[in-house]
């Protein structure tokens, strides 16, 4: 019994789109965990530093100035922004793989629909014009709807850039306000 040669190249090319998906998640995975390494040595180095900051306080005032210096958010919006990053490399590399599985499965369909055609019986035309027309209708939505989704891709991305740098101008007026603040504290 011997194998179909298309049934072979159909299941390989299974085979390796599955282990592209699969390559895709364990590195995007394997980022996040060095990200979260990074961050954890980061918090954990941040601390120590800190403590022995705390040890050598002398006054109130320099005690104001340490408990100020403690909350910094523009390391959350940064750890935020490269696990975003992260996760939207994963999903376009996703992406990419999607619309050429996509694109194969086109080509399939296109060619076994001309096969069809060549050896289609007399009087089918009709059967076979609507097969054609149907799967260019079905070929233009798809890439309307690839179309789009780029786009709300692109308008997401620009939607958290946009938060992102507004969070850190906040922080930013946040911790400008509050340092007059004790300056005029001190000098009463």
């Amino acid at each position: 019994m011997s194998a179909n040669p298309q049934l072979l190249a159909t299941q390989k090319a299974v085979i390796d789109n599955f282990l592209a998906v699969q390559g895709t998640f364990f590195s995007g995975f394997e980022k996040l965990v060095d990200l979260n390494l990074k961050a954890t040595k980061a918090v954990l180095d941040d601390a120590a530093q800190k403590s022995q900051d705390a040890v050598e306080l002398k006054d109130a005032q320099e005690l104001l100035a340490f408990t100020s210096g403690l909350v910094r958010p523009e390391q959350a919006v940064a750890y935020g922004k490269d696990v975003y990053e992260i996760l939207a490399s994963v999903q376009g590399e996703l992406s990419k793989l999607a619309e050429t599985q996509l694109a194969d499965s086109q080509d399939r369909v296109s060619d076994a629909v001309e096969q069809f055609a060549r050896n289609a019986p007399t009087g089918s035309e009709g059967a076979v014009a609507l097969l054609k027309s149907s799967l260019a209708t079905a070929t233009n939505a798809y890439e309307s709807a690839t179309k789009a989704a780029r786009q709300a891709a692109s308008a997401a991305e620009s939607n958290f850039a946009a938060a992102t740098n507004a969070t850190l101008k906040a922080a930013a007026d946040a911790s400008k306000a509050s340092k007059p603040a004790r300056g005029r504290r001190s000098a009463n």
